[in-house]
C-alpha cells in the first residue's frame, strides 16, 4: 500500500508539472497571437515606432512641413500608459498603442480640439512663424500670439473679450504656453471647426483634421500616411486627446485589426475611431 500511495503521488506531480508546462506554452502562444508586428518597441518617434503593413510605404513629405513635424512626434517608451492631467491613469487602455511625449499641464484644459491646436501651434512656434499662430474663441474673438508676446493680455467679462497692455515683450516658450492655456480655455471644437476648411476625404494629407463641432464634439488629427504603390490604396494614422484632458495618444483601429493602428482611406462612409464616430464629410484642413 505504501508503494501504491507513492506511485499515485508521483503521477499526481507529473500531471501537475505537465499542466503547468502546457499553460505556459498556451500563454506564450496567445501572447504571440496578440502581438502587433506593426509596432517596434524601440522606436522613439511615430515613424520609427509604427511600421506600414507589407506592400505599403510612407508617403513623401516636404522637409520642414507640418507633415514632417507630425511624423516625427516623439513617443514615450513602448507600453507607457495614458494619464489624465491630474495624474490618474486612463481606464480604457484598449483605444491607443502609443503615447506622445508632450506635457499637457496640470489643469483640465488640453482636451480634443486643444490637442489639435497645440500641435499646429508647436509646429509654427518651432519655425518662428509667430504671425501665423492665432486661434478664435468660441464667441469669435481672434487671439493672436504676436499680440500676446508683445505684452498684451486678454480680459474676459461675460461674452465681452478685449486686449489690455500688461507685460513686457516676451517671445519665450513659457509665455507661449501661457498663451495656449488661455486659448484652450475659450476655444473648442465649435470654434476650430469654423476656422478649418473642408476638403474631400480622397485628398487627405498629413495634418488634416477629422472634426465635429459641438458640446461635446470631437477632433482627431492625421499624423502620418502610407500608400501601396501597386494598388494606390492609402492608409493613415490618427492621434487624439479627450475628456478630461489627457496625454495625446495614437489611436488603434478596432475595425481592421490586421492593419491597426493604420486606417484605410476609404473615400466615403463612416470613420469609426475607438471613442468617436466620424464621416468622410468631417475632414478639414488648416488654412495656409
Amino acid at each position: 500500500r505504501k508503494w501504491l500511495k507513492k506511485l499515485r503521488l508521483e503521477c499526481y506531480w507529473i500531471n501537475m508539472k505537465n499542466c503547468i508546462i502546457l499553460c505556459i506554452v498556451l500563454f506564450c502562444c496567445l501572447q504571440g497571437i496578440g502581438q502587433n508586428t506593426l509596432l517596434r518597441a524601440d522606436g522613439k518617434e511615430i515613424h520609427t515606432r509604427i511600421v506600414p503593413p507589407e506592400g505599403y510605404a510612407r508617403v513623401n513629405v516636404k522637409e520642414g512641413s507640418f507633415g514632417e513635424y507630425l511624423r516625427n512626434l516623439p513617443l514615450r517608451c513602448h507600453g507607457t500608459k495614458v494619464h489624465y492631467f491630474d495624474g490618474r491613469e486612463k481606464w480604457n487602455r484598449s483605444v491607443y498603442c502609443a503615447v506622445v511625449d508632450m506635457e499637457i499641464g496640470k489643469r483640465d484644459l488640453q482636451q480634443c480640439a486643444d490637442a489639435v491646436i497645440r500641435l499646429q501651434a508647436e509646429y509654427l512656434y518651432k519655425h518662428k512663424a509667430y504671425d501665423r499662430i492665432h486661434f478664435n474663441f468660441t464667441n469669435g474673438f481672434r487671439a493672436d500670439y504676436t499680440k500676446w508676446a508683445e505684452g498684451y493680455r486678454i480680459s474676459v467679462k461675460g461674452n465681452q473679450v478685449s486686449w489690455y497692455k500688461s507685460k513686457e515683450k516676451d517671445y519665450s516658450y513659457k509665455t507661449f504656453r501661457a498663451y495656449l492655456d488661455v486659448v484652450f480655455a475659450y476655444a473648442g471644437t465649435l470654434s476650430l471647426a469654423k476656422e478649418l476648411t473642408s476638403v474631400p476625404v480622397t485628398s487627405m494629407q498629413i495634418g488634416d483634421v477629422l472634426i465635429q463641432g459641438g458640446s461635446p464634439g470631437h477632433a482627431v488629427i492625421v499624423v502620418d500616411m502610407a500608400e501601396n504603390p501597386a494598388t494606390g490604396e492609402k492608409l493613415y494614422l490618427l492621434v487624439q486627446s479627450y475628456m478630461p484632458a489627457q496625454d495625446i495618444q495614437v489611436l488603434v483601429n478596432l475595425k481592421e485589426r490586421d492593419k491597426s493602428p493604420w486606417y484605410t482611406l476609404d473615400g466615403k462612409g463612416n470613420i469609426l475611431t475607438p471613442e468617436w464616430g466620424f464621416t468622410s464629410a468631417d475632414l478639414k484642413r488648416f488654412k495656409d
